[in-house]
């Protein structure tokens, strides 16, 4: 289905007039996960999303690699890119499908380096709203200013795909720069420590020079842009020190060593209840306790840890009282007030009831009595909990189910560590990793993965 040449597409129309350009892929991963045939406009954890010109890209992130998919809702403006993205075929094939001048058809899409550029664009937007980061686990997380300021750069390298409308948000690659600029010294002090010929050093290079010529065009400026603009001049086109910028420092650390600078910009947890305990607990006879459903949709990123088992609920005898506790593991980022965050619990198929959550230390807490809804019986009692923030909260997925919804989680899962080794193996390389299997990794996958001593 795909090759260095090009991929098939399906060039279709719907009722309401949007246009659809969907990548003809096969899933990578067939024991765990079951490629969607399109994205279907919700917040699945399985997509790599795009909001461009006129249109919606979006890329399965556990499918063969490929073209992005599209929704196009507005041809005229999609044709400013649909040509660079696709090639000339596939914009054709849009015009005349818009236009009623031909029915669907499947067409070759061409290799491009826009279409390339906005698949990472995508995938590294995805990574910041959905990486599963874990202490449980594993999983280090991502520190969100150095994938931020990549962010900007790979925006600032697709600008073709945006025409300065206020319905695009990922086009704010100076929106970027403000927020995350503080990374901005660190990755430079990398930048200087890493040896000119491995693939980091290209990447920090190729990053830091697309930040500063975003910065440029946009208007953001600091000390910290300053700097960068004034380290960028002492250095060569190769990123190699220049005659009056000094000579390269003797010794410096191989590119696995990640400038404490760096590490010091995450946020990194003092303690952690690998699972949930007691800490309710006070007396009375335990009926029942079990294991949560941890849903990554029902939550903004940075809010409870990804782990499968990271919510879990007791349910206690108090007297004739009956109450519910749960816990769930705090993410290290998660808010310690003002968030709303609450625990949806359903006594034998009743319900919902919430229960609102209070973060203490690292976990967030909280209990209802339940009294009503909990039998005295001798049986014990069937209870699902699960987080999540109101307002935020789609509801509870009916589809795909429980179980195949815990696969889709596994499998991102295997495809982060994947990517953290492949970061690793890049990282200490002269030359780019042999794990063809993996696209290249992002600054703050290759920080992550030689700074998680903590996890």
């Amino acid at each position: 289905m795909r090759s260095r040449t090009g991929a098939d597409v399906r060039v279709t129309g719907t009722e309401d007039g949007t246009i659809r350009i969907t990548a003809a892929r096969e899933p990578r991963h067939t024991d765990a996960y079951d490629d969607a045939e399109a994205y279907d406009g919700t917040g699945d954890f399985t997509w790599a999303v795009l909001d461009v010109a006129g249109a919606v890209l979006s890329l399965p992130v556990l499918g063969d690699p490929g073209p992005p998919s599209a929704q196009i809702h507005d041809v005229g403006r999609a044709q400013h890119w649909l040509w660079a993205l696709y090639g000339e075929r596939v914009a054709a094939a849009v015009h005349a499908r818009a236009a009623g001048e031909s029915d669907d058809v499947r067409v070759r899409a061409q290799a491009t380096a826009l279409g390339g550029a906005a698949a990472r664009l995508g995938l590294g937007h995805w990574a910041a709203r959905w990486w599963p980061a874990s202490h449980p686990d594993g999983i280090p997380a991502l520190e969100p200013d150095v994938l931020g300021l990549e962010l900007a750069a790979l925006t600032h390298r697709c600008q073709q795909l945006f025409d300065g409308e206020d319905d695009q948000p990922d086009d704010c690659a100076g929106a970027l720069i403000e927020d995350h600029q503080g990374a901005l010294d660190a990755l430079v002090q990398w930048w200087h420590a890493t040896p000119v010929p491995s693939d980091t050093a290209r990447r920090l290079e190729s990053v830091l020079r697309m930040v500063d010529e975003a910065a440029d065009r946009t208007g953001p400026d600091g000390p910290a842009l300053r700097r960068l603009r004034s380290a960028l001049e002492r250095r060569g086109p190769d990123g190699a020190p220049t005659a009056s910028g000094g000579p390269a420092a003797a010794g410096a650390p191989a590119a696995a060593e990640v400038p404490a600078g760096l590490g010091a910009l995450s946020a990194r947890p003092d303690r952690y209840a690998l699972a949930a305990g007691e800490r309710l607990g006070a007396g009375g006879r335990v009926m029942a306790r079990g294991s949560g459903t941890n849903d990554w949709r029902r939550y903004p990123p940075g809010f409870v840890d990804a782990a499968e088992n990271a919510v879990s609920w007791t349910a206690r005898a108090l007297g004739a009282r009956r109450r519910v506790e749960v816990e769930a593991v705090a993410h290290p980022a998660a808010p310690t007030a003002g968030a709303t965050l609450v625990a949806e619990v359903h006594v034998d198929g009743g319900g919902p009831h919430r229960i609102p959550l209070a973060r203490q230390d690292d976990v967030w807490t909280g209990h209802a009595d339940l009294s009503p809804q909990l039998s005295t019986g001798a049986s014990a009692p069937r209870i699902e909990v699960g987080v999540l923030l109101p307002g935020f909260d789609p509801g509870r997925p009916g589809a795909p189910g429980a179980a195949a919804d815990r696969g889709r989680r596994d499998a991102v899962r295997a495809l982060v560590r994947r990517r953290l080794t492949a970061a690793a193996a890049s990282s200490t390389a002269h030359d780019r990793s042999p794990l063809d299997a993996c696209p290249a990794p992002f600054l703050a996958e290759t920080a992550a993965a030689a700074t998680d001593e903590d996890y």
